[in-house]
């Protein structure tokens, strides 16, 4: 049987993989959060929302997190 997990990074590594890697502790949570909100800014502000509109509603998804601490999330992107 197999088990459906839930990989948030599934357009960019298959099920397998984060699997495997999050087996051993090689995931970092914090960073996977990171990307999941600027995925969510990105998605939000395509459909004409505005940029602080965005962050409160990204924010009802994490309200442990501020506001400036969401917004230095989104702009503080690491380089590629």
């Amino acid at each position: 049987m197999n088990k459906k997990i839930d990989n948030p990074l599934s357009e960019l590594i298959s099920d397998e993989i984060y699997e495997t890697l999050e087996s051993r502790g090689l995931i970092n949570k914090k960073s996977v959060r990171d990307y999941m909100i600027r995925k969510r800014f990105d998605t939000l502000r395509q459909k004409e929302i505005s940029a602080g509109d965005a962050i409160e509603k990204i924010q009802e998804d994490y309200p442990y997190l501020q506001f400036d601490s969401i917004r230095k999330i989104i702009y503080n992107r690491p380089s590629s």
